[in-house]
């Protein structure tokens, strides 16, 4: 996995490096060659180019100048532009200044019309003028220069972190610019990833810039394919269907039949040998004609035809023939059913998904999550997490990642929370990113299809945040593989289907 860096990571690691012997502005001269290699590459090469560099005040300002000063002598005509007056930038960026002008070559305020006139006659642009510790809204002539930079034609590679971005976050609060390519000093940092922040980096690229391996950590983790390789399971030669995964799937109601077939089919596509769904008796026989690969449990239902409490004394004899549970999709909120899926998470002695209605039923009782006889993993979207914690869903929204982490913590488990990017939080403090997916996934079914991918990792013998980041892995990329053949008319039954091929991919990448 890749780590994800904070502003004060990012710092502690410039320091601890130069403790070891690399300076500052060593690194400073090694990350401005980068981001000059990476913005003659996006020109399609140096001699008879034109790159505008736009620099602000940091560290970030001083790789933009030492970026400037290669790209000139590689061929490059080269206009640089300093948002902010020498005697404030710090060192070692003063020195880099001083280096750039000993070449002749005199930085610009930028004031006016001088910025998009340049840009207007430019091959690249070059982004330097915020780093990772920006918060806020950009004013005054940084927020013309940003604005300069996404009208103007030339395409754009940003130092570190797009300017405008929170790097901490991802956040967007005011314009920000939209790069073609970002330059990662080292390793990514928060707000190149996560979203709105993500989706102004355009190609992140990683340059080693010296820092030693063993400093480059963080709590905050990108999952790679090699990963997701990695954790997968195996079918040996001697499998049989008992062997691979056995899933029960606990849903459904009279108004949502479907749930139940897409979760069991995310689960058997996920390589589970067997899967059984346990419904409301009075719809057992509509979702049994439409999956003929499942076995079924008829259970008592309410008069509303979802789940009875009584449901629990058909459930917890049958236990013991499953490797997983997965429960909520489709329950409704009834309240025996919801009574009925507080004790199956609560008093399960096998692994158990706990999703959509099945996470409502702990809506002001997270702290019951706790008493779970086995482990497993929360897999709740936006709106479900504000209401199982009693917050406004606006706010999970502002800190995705602190909320999941806290939210693990909490209730002792591993918290799966969807979106664009799904994140798994473990309750060591570790979360995970996941980069698959995108708007295909935007449509209803596709969360009950992960949840089954969730449960048939569990059930094949994965650890809690393993299966969570493995399923949502193979789940995404099952998604973009839709997309691509199916556009906006993607449904979650193809989502599934296409997992078995998206596990592929990932085992045999090309």
């Amino acid at each position: 996995m890749i780590p994800l860096l904070t502003s004060a990571e990012t710092q502690a690691l410039d320091r601890e490096t130069e403790e070891r012997g690399t300076p500052v502005e060593e690194l400073m001269e090694r990350a401005g060659l980068a981001v000059a290699r990476s913005a003659s590459q996006v020109a399609g090469g140096a001699y008879g180019r034109r790159a505008v560099v736009i620099c602000g005040k940091g560290n970030n300002g001083g790789d933009g100048l030492v970026a400037a000063r290669h790209l000139k002598g590689w061929g490059m005509a080269v206009e640089v532009f300093l948002l902010a007056d020498a005697v404030e930038l710090g060192e070692p960026a003063r020195s880099k200044l001083a280096a750039l002008e000993r070449k002749g070559m005199e930085p610009r305020s930028g004031e006016g019309v001088s910025i998009p006139r340049a840009l207007d006659r430019a091959t690249v642009a070059v982004d330097a003028i915020f780093g990772t510790g920006f918060r806020g809204e950009p004013e005054g002539r940084h927020l013309d220069a940003i604005r300069a930079l996404n009208e103007g034609p030339a395409p754009v590679v940003a130092v570190d972190v797009p300017s405008g971005v929170e790097g901490d976050t991802g956040a967007v609060r005011g314009d920000a610019v939209m790069a073609d390519a970002t330059v990662a000093l080292g390793a990514p940092k928060v707000g190149d990833v996560l979203l709105p922040g993500g989706a102004h980096a355009g190609v992140l690229e990683i340059a080693d810039i010296g820092f030693p391996r063993d400093l480059l950590h963080s709590e905050l983790m990108m999952v790679e394919p090699s990963d997701v390789a990695a954790w997968l399971p195996t079918r040996p030669p001697d499998a049989h269907k008992r062997s691979t995964g056995v899933v029960l799937v606990v849903s459904g109601s009279a108004r949502m039949t479907g749930a139940p077939r897409l979760v069991a089919e995310g689960a058997l596509r996920t390589g589970a040998g067997l899967v059984t769904i346990a419904v409301p008796e009075p719809i057992l026989s509509t979702v049994q004609a439409g999956l003929s690969e499942a076995t079924f449990l008829g259970l008592p239902a309410t008069p509303d035809g979802s789940i009875s409490e009584a449901a629990w004394d058909v459930i917890a004899p049958e236990l013991g023939r499953f490797d997983a549970v997965a429960v909520g999709p489709g329950l409704s909120t009834h309240e025996e059913t919801a009574a009925l899926a507080r004790r199956l998470v609560t008093e399960s002695v096998i692994p158990v998904v706990v999703d959509a209605d099945a996470v409502s039923a702990f809506a002001g009782r997270a702290s019951d999550l706790t008493r779970r006889g086995a482990p497993g993993v929360i897999t709740p979207h936006e709106g479900e997490f504000a209401r199982l914690f009693g917050m406004p869903s606006s706010e999970v929204v502002l800190d995705r990642v602190g909320f999941a982490r806290k939210a693990a913590s909490e209730t002792g488990g591993v918290v799966l929370l969807k979106g664009p990017h799904t994140l798994v939080a473990g309750p060591d403090g570790e979360v995970r990113v996941n980069t698959t997916g995108g708007p295909a996934l935007a449509t209803g079914g596709t969360g009950d299809v992960l949840t089954g991918a969730v449960a048939a990792m569990l059930a094949r013998g994965l650890e809690p945040a393993d299966a969570a980041s493995a399923a949502a892995y193979i789940h995404g990329v099952a998604g973009e593989m839709a997309g691509r053949t199916l556009g906006e008319g993607t449904m979650a039954g193809d989502v599934a289907r296409m997992l078995p091929a998206a596990a592929l991919t990932v085992r045999e990448p090309a």
